[in-house]
């Protein structure tokens, strides 16, 4: 399975000293031809390539997420 990730942005993670939040596109993530998704990863080292901790969102969902989580504020 070959896919590749291309960071987008870097968030400083609130609360932590090292702590980033990077946001990544990943074109063929689970193999040829598979549809490209957003990634969130969070990091409590700093390393944007190796989360701790990530999720993968399809494109087709970003606008109901990004919605659902400005509801929070």
């Amino acid at each position: 399975m070959s896919s590749a990730a291309t960071i987008i942005k870097e968030i400083p993670l609130d609360g932590t000293k090292k702590g980033i939040i990077s946001i990544s596109k990943v074109d063929e993530p689970y193999g040829a031809g598979s549809d490209s998704v957003a990634s969130i990863g969070i990091s409590l080292s700093g390393d944007a390539k190796n989360p701790e901790w990530k999720v993968h969102l399809p494109m087709g969902n970003i606008d109901a997420v990004v919605e659902a989580l400005k509801s929070l504020k």
